[in-house]
Parts: structure tokens; sequence; C-alpha cells
């Protein structure tokens, strides 16, 4: 049985995108509390995480998060996690006077290009053993 998201914030990604890969890794290298938990949206952990907020067959193209009983996508999730990270990244925090419906086409543009752009591997990342323990798969 997965873990409480109310225990720990829960990212989800697209475990096979370099671009969710690296930016997983970018929250770890900057998350020292080690706050953040993480699973690919193709794992049976997610699946199981999303049903219980009834947010079924969830697009590949966002990550998500889930904290506090909520459940954000595209560019709210992100601004929810860069604020609980440590370092420059939280200048990005001034993009949440910026309405959704204006930073979301954005995101969903790079979304939709990231294969293309960054590329894809053929199975989902496999987490070192140091970061291990934050990986629900």
């Amino acid at each position: 049985m997965p873990p409480n998201p109310s225990h720990h914030p829960i990212i989800l990604f697209d475990g096979v995108c370099n671009l969710c890969n690296g930016w997983v890794q970018f929250v770890i290298k900057r998350d020292p509390s080690a706050l953040f938990r993480f699973a690919s949206l193709q794992s049976d952990t997610a699946g199981i995480l999303l049903r219980k907020h009834n947010y079924e067959d969830p697009p590949l193209q966002s990550v998500i998060l889930l904290m506090n009983g909520n459940l954000y996508t595209e560019s709210t999730a992100i601004l929810h996690i860069v604020c609980r990270l440590r370092g420059p990244i939280q200048l990005m925090m001034c993009f949440r006077f910026v309405p959704a419906f204006i930073r979301n086409p954005l995101y969903r543009f790079i979304a939709r290009n990231r294969y293309k752009w960054f590329g894809k591997q053929a199975s989902c990342m496999l987490p070192t053993p140091e970061t291990k323990i934050r990986f629900l798969d």
C-alpha cells in the first residue's frame, strides 16, 4: 500500500522522459530535508494514488503534485514544488502572480515537445541507492 500523501508531498512524473527525470534529480539536490517523495506516472503506485483523488488516466504531459490532500498539475504543481526548495529556483515564485490560464500554455508547449528536445528512455529511471527510499515504485 502506498504511503499517505499527507505525510510527504509526492511528485508524480513521466518516468521515461529525460526532462522529467532531470527535474526529479534537480528537486532531490535542492531538497536536503528529503521532504518530497517520487513515483513515475507509469507505476501502479501512481495509479492507486490518483484513483484516490478521482483522477483517472492522467496525461503523461503533466507533473502532478499530491500535497496536503490536494492534487496540483502543470505549472501550479511546479510552483508549489519550487517554493519548498532551496536556492535561486525560488525566484520562479514570482510567476504565482501570473494566472494559470497564461502559465499553462507555455507549460503544455514544453511538455508536447519534451521527447523531441530532450529524448526519452526505454524504461523508467532507477534511483540510486542513496535516493531509493524517496521513490514509491
